[in-house]
C-alpha cells in the first residue's frame, strides 16, 4: 500500500502536474485510508505530522532567507569573491571562485548566489580566453552542493527535523563533506571538461550590468563573520554539550538554532542594512520580501511531514523499518536511492529530498549504528543527482552561460551526478570506518 501511495504521489506531480504540497496531503489522505485508519486519525496525523515538520524548520528557513538577503543587498558576496581573488591570484583563480562560492553558498540560495557571483566567472573567462566552464562549474558546483547538503538551507534543514538528527552536527557534517563534493565535479572534472568543451561569455555579459551602491562595500571581515557566526554559536554549544562544561547551559541557548540564527540576522541587518542607510520601513520591507520565496517551500515541508506521520501512525513505518534492520542493504543506500528517484523524476531537489526524507523516516529511524544525521546526508546527496530538463537550476545555467542543452547536459548535469556519487561515496566509507 506504501509503495502504492508513493506511486500515486509520483503520478499526480508528474502526470497530473499537481503542486507537490497538494499531492502529499491527497497521497497521505489515500495512505492512510487505504491501510484502513479511520478518516478522522488520518486528518488527525496530519495535523500532527504537519505541524511537528514545521515548529522547528520553519524558523530556522526564515532566519537562514532573512540572513541571505541582507548579505546579498550589501554586495558583500562579490566583496569576498574580490579579496579571496586578490589573495589566491590570478594563476590560482579558480580555486578562488570555489571558496568564494563555497561561503556565499552558506546562507544563500543557488539562484540567488549563482546572480551574485557569474559577472566574475565572465570577467575571468574573459580575460584568461579559457572555456567560460573552467570557472563557471567551480562557481556552481560548490553553490548546488551547500544549497543540498548544509543547513540551514530547505531541504537539509527539513530531512534534519523529519529524521530527528542534530543541527549542529548536520551542519558540520554537511559542510566537511560539501568539500569532496565541490572540488571532484568543480575542480577536477571542470578543468577536464573546460579543456574538451569551449564555452565563450555569452553576449548577455555585456549587457548585465551590476548596480553600485551610494554607500561603501561592507568589510571581508564582516562578511566573514556574518557568513561564519551562526555556526560558531552552534558548534560551540555542541561542544559544551559533549563536553559537559558548567556553562553549558548558557551556550545551549544561545547555540540552539533559533538564537544562533536570530543574533546572526538582528547583525546582518544592522550591518547590511542601518549601516548602509535604511530606516525601518525598509529593513521590514526587505525582511518580508525574503520570506516570500520559502512560502511554497514551507508547504512541502509540511506536506513531507504529514506523509511521515500517516506512514508512522499506520503501523507501516515500523514494520518495514524491521524488515530492513534484519536486511542486508544498508539504510543509507536506501536514502540515497530513494531521493535520487524523486530528482530525476520531478526535478526540484528541494522536494525530492524533503519528500524522500518523508517517506525513509519511518523507516529508518532507531536502526542501531547508523546516526540520523548521516542518513541525512545521503538524503541530500541523492536529492542533488542529475538535474535536467524539468529542473529550473538546469536552465538559469544554461542561459548565463549561454550554451545548448545537449552543452548544458555534458557540462552542469555530468558534474551534478560526479558530486552526487562522490558524497555518497564519502558517506558509505564515513560509515563503514567511524561508526
Amino acid at each position: 500500500m506504501t509503495l502504492g501511495a508513493i506511486a500515486l504521489l509520483l503520478f499526480l506531480i508528474l502526470a497530473v502536474r499537481l503542486h507537490a504540497f497538494l499531492a502529499l496531503l491527497i497521497s497521505s489522505m489515500a495512505l492512510g485510508l487505504g491501510v484502513g485508519m479511520e478518516p478522522v486519525k488520518v486528518i488527525k496525523s496530519i495535523q500532527t505530522g504537519f505541524g511537528e515538520a514545521l515548529g522547528f524548520i520553519a524558523v530556522v528557513v526564515a532566519l537562514g532567507a532573512m540572513i541571505g538577503r541582507f548579505l546579498e543587498h550589501s554586495g558583500g558576496g562579490r566583496v569576498l569573491a574580490d579579496w579571496l581573488l586578490s589573495k589566491f591570484g590570478k594563476e590560482n583563480a579558480v580555486w578562488a571562485v570555489l571558496v568564494a562560492a563555497f561561503m556565499v553558498g552558506l546562507p544563500i540560495f543557488f539562484e540567488v548566489g549563482f546572480i551574485i557571483l557569474v559577472p566574475l566567472a565572465w570577467s575571468l573567462a574573459k580575460e584568461s580566453k579559457k572555456s567560460l566552464l573552467y570557472y563557471g562549474l567551480p562557481m556552481t558546483a560548490a553553490l548546488t552542493v551547500t544549497h543540498a547538503m548544509v543547513p540551514p538551507h530547505p531541504a537539509p534543514s527539513a530531512a534534519a527535523s523529519l529524521l530527528g538528527a542534530d543541527l549542529g552536527r548536520t551542519i558540520l557534517y554537511g559542510a566537511l563533506l560539501s568539500i569532496p563534493m565541490a572540488i571532484s565535479g568543480g575542480i577536477l572534472y571542470g578543468r577536464w571538461i573546460a579543456n574538451r568543451l569551449f564555452i565563450p561569455v555569452p553576449e548577455m555579459a555585456t549587457r548585465v550590468k551590476e548596480e553600485k551602491s551610494a554607500y561603501p562595500d561592507p568589510s571581508v571581515g564582516l562578511v566573514i563573520l556574518v557568513l561564519i557566526l551562526p555556526v560558531l554559536f552552534i558548534f560551540a554549544s555542541s561542544v559544551a554539550d559533549i563536553a559537559k562544561f558548567s556553562t553549558g547551559g548558557a551556550l545551549g541557548f544561545f547555540g540552539h538554532p533559533f538564537t544562533a540564527l536570530l543574533i546572526t540576522a538582528l547583525v546582518a541587518m544592522y550591518a547590511f542594512g542601518v549601516r548602509r542607510g535604511l530606516n525601518r520601513d525598509a529593513l521590514g520591507k526587505m525582511a518580508t520580501d525574503s520570506l516570500a520565496p520559502i512560502g511554497t517551500l514551507l508547504a512541502i515541508m509540511g506536506g513531507g511531514g504529514a506523509f511521515k506521520q500517516i506512514i508512522v501512525d499506520s503501523g507501516v513505518g515500523p514494520y518495514a523499518g524491521k524488515l530492513l534492520a534484519s536486511s542486508a542493504i544498508s539504510p543509507l543506500v536506501v536514502a540515497y536511492l530513494v531521493a535520487a528517484a524523486m530528482r530525476m523524476a520531478q526535478g526540484s531537489a528541494t522536494v525530492a529530498i524533503i519528500t524522500a526524507a518523508g517517506i525513509v523516516a519511518p523507516l529508518v529511524k532507531g536502526i542501531p549504528g547508523y546516526q540520523p544525521e548521516m542518513i541525512v546526508l545521503a538524503l541530500s546527496a541523492g536529492g542533488t543527482i542529475l538535474s535536467h530538463v524539468n529542473d529550473a537550476g538546469f536552465w538559469i545555467v544554461n542561459e548565463y552561460f549561454g550554451m545548448t542543452v545537449p552543452q548544458t547536459l555534458q557540462s552542469w548535469t555530468t558534474m551534478k551526478v560526479i558530486t552526487s556519487l562522490v558524497g555518497i561515496a564519502f558517506i558509505l566509507g564515513a560509515q563503514a570506518l567511524f561508526f
